[in-house]
């Protein structure tokens, strides 16, 4: 390839499984690599969850140890990582593609997609004004900060009666807002929500979020129309997560009506050169699927790259020749 600073063999974005996957099999190969990464290290794949079902771990692997180790092999391999750096634009156009960042522009001979899922947000004032400052998306990362105080849960699947479980045993009182949705859990997990004696379960809507230099309050609008106002000191989101994929349908790869990025078997879009791997595809949705879709599509990446006819040499309009 040529000795371009900023030009690569492959491009991944994202440092979740999937991404650390492919630049650990792509680098591996002699392909000059980069991963791009949003947030720190891993981005939202290294949190607190144990991984009970990925070969070898006979006891489980937390998520930040398997990303850990796995960003240590891709390193081995002279991959380039590069955290807190955002993707903001892509230019598929021609052979050589073009990685806008909010720091640089690079260009790439192959693309893998590996942004993984964001959690679904409210859109209700207050909500981002307060992130991190009473409004969280983790209950893992923020629930022992409220400890003994009043916080809300928002959402109605099982992830959210979950959350609500299980903060109950640390702050003193818990509202479970459904968003105006039925809940439809298993009628167990059910059972023992509604033994928590501090947990009340609320039919309404958050419409706003309320406070000053932290929540205060939120406004609830009830099923019948009501509004609710209640003193809390934390809201915990737990409405799902949706693929991470805006940019890259602005960029004409294709997805579906949930946003899922679409491939083929080969994890390969509708664009030459470009693969798709992880829970951005919406397949597995757990890491040892995205694993295993993310080292598919270097290896594909890699054979794109052995055919494109007369090798690295890179003219300046963007054409391999």
């Amino acid at each position: 390839m040529s000795g371009k600073d900023n030009v690569y063999d492959i491009i991944i974005i994202g440092s979740g499984p999937a991404g650390l996957s492919a630049g650990i099999n792509a680098s591996r190969s002699g392909l000059r690599t980069l991963i791009l990464e949003t947030e720190e290290l891993g981005g939202k794949a290294a949190g607190a969850s144990l991984y009970e079902n990925y070969p070898g771990f006979p006891e489980g692997i937390m998520a930040v140890e398997l990303v850990e180790k796995m960003q240590k092999q891709a390193s081995k391999f002279n991959a380039e990582i590069r955290y807190l750096e955002e993707v903001i634009d892509l230019d598929l156009k021609q052979d050589l593609k073009k990685v806008t960042t909010n720091k640089t522009i690079y260009e790439t001979l192959t693309l893998v997609i590996a942004t993984g899922t964001q959690r679904r947000k409210l859109n209700v004032p207050g909500e981002a004004k307060f992130i991190g400052r009473g409004v969280s998306y983790c209950r893992v990362c923020d629930g022992p900060f409220f400890k003994g105080l009043k916080v809300a849960v928002v959402g109605f699947t099982k992830d959210a009666i979950t959350d609500a479980m299980l903060l109950s045993e640390m702050a003193r009182a818990v509202l479970l807002i459904t968003q105006g949705e039925e809940i439809t859990v298993p009628k167990e997990l059910m059972t023992k929500l509604i033994e928590q004696t501090n947990v009340k379960i609320v039919e309404g809507r958050v419409v706003t979020i309320l406070g000053e230099h932290a929540v205060k309050a939120i406004k609830i609008k009830l099923d019948n129309e009501q509004e609710l106002l209640e003193q809390v000191n934390g809201v915990f989101i737990s409405l799902g997560k949706a693929p991470a994929t805006r940019f890259v349908e602005r960029a004409g790869i294709k997805v579906d009506e949930r946003g899922c990025v679409r491939v083929d078997r080969w994890q390969r879009t509708n664009i030459e050169g470009v693969f798709a791997a992880g829970d951005c595809t919406c397949g597995g949705m757990q890491v040892v699927t995205a694993v295993g879709e993310g080292a598919m599509a270097s290896l594909k990446a890699l054979g794109y790259i052995r055919r494109m006819e007369g090798g690295f040499k890179i003219v300046d309009n963007g054409k391999i020749v």
